[in-house]
């Protein structure tokens, strides 16, 4: 068996046994995947279509949780919404990524100069600020209307998740410059300069996918923040603007029916936030099981 077959075939006993949390993280998770990627074709009505004389309608027949004040069924508007939820929160995470290994690669690069003295300091100064009130400050500074980009319209959600990516940054940052900074000083980066190899090529070749572990666990934990962040700023009115369909949205427009029998109205869509935050968080926990060397070390000894 080759090394590669052998650490296929250690992964999926150290995946099952990263525990049945782990298994309903990403169930979880799963479904809302695939309802947001096949929301045009499971969602039973047209999330936008108004429809006074069934407005308030309680869960059941033709509307299977309810419908709203306007009459849109809820349902397909949840479906819709977590289409939403999760662009803003996956791309998020890439741009937060991106920023954050480029950043804390070079940080780590020029360790003990002025260089990685600058890049840390501003990542903390960013970072000291907590991340949904700087969401909700830029936001109110730039307004909600679309930005228009050589005829190109981007709504408040493509504004929302660049900021959000950008405010990842500084996280992101400071757990690659720690763990690249390990890496760099390991023996192996010593023996590939002593045969002549760039620095380029050690850091994306060799520093960089021992350091992905710990960011692909904390880019999953970061979406569920970015969930949460998303549906409060639409709370407020900061974010995705109506017609479109959002869980945050949802739970604004539910507000006047909190304490009367629509009970429907904010308890589907607060249900929905709280159960994919949950399935996020499991999913990490999971995953820093699976990724962690001491976890894996523990298995293959047992």
């Amino acid at each position: 068996m080759s090394a590669a077959a052998g650490t296929r075939a250690l992964r999926l006993p150290r995946l099952l046994s990263a525990g049945p949390s782990a298994l309903i993280g990403g169930g979880i998770v799963l479904v809302v995947v695939l309802a947001a990627v096949f929301a045009p074709w499971i969602a039973p009505h047209d999330p936008l279509a108004v429809s006074i004389e069934n407005s308030l309608l309680p869960p059941g027949g033709t509307f299977l949780l309810g419908t709203d004040q306007a009459g849109r069924d809820v349902l397909s508007r949840l479906i819709w919404g977590a289409r939403i939820s999760l662009m803003v929160s996956l791309l998020a995470v890439v741009i937060g990524m991106t920023c954050g290994i480029v950043t804390g690669l070079v940080a780590a690069c020029y360790r003990q100069t002025w260089i990685e003295q600058v890049i840390m300091r501003c990542m903390e100064a960013v970072a000291s600020i907590p991340l949904l009130i700087w969401a909700v400050a830029l936001l109110g500074i730039l307004g909600v209307e679309p930005i228009v980009v050589r005829g190109l319209s981007f709504g408040n959600e493509w504004k929302l998740l660049v900021l959000i990516g950008l405010l990842y940054t500084p996280t992101l940052t400071r757990i690659m410059h720690d763990v690249a900074v390990g890496e760099i000083a390991a023996d192996y980066v010593k023996a590939r300069r002593i045969q002549g190899v760039s620095t380029l090529s050690i850091l994306l070749g060799d520093v960089l996918p021992n350091c992905m572990g710990p960011l692909v666990v904390q880019g999953t934990l970061l979406v569920a923040i970015g969930v949460v962040v998303e549906a409060s700023v639409s709370f407020i009115g900061l974010g995705v603007q109506p017609p479109t369909p959002s869980w945050g949205s949802m739970l604004a427009d539910s507000r006047n029916y909190i304490f009367s029998s629509e009970w429907w109205l904010p308890v589907f869509p607060g249900l929905a936030i709280s159960l994919t935050v949950i399935g996020f968080n499991l999913l990490g926990d999971g995953l820093r099981d699976l990724l962690d060397p001491r976890h894996a070390s523990r298995g293959i000894a047992g």
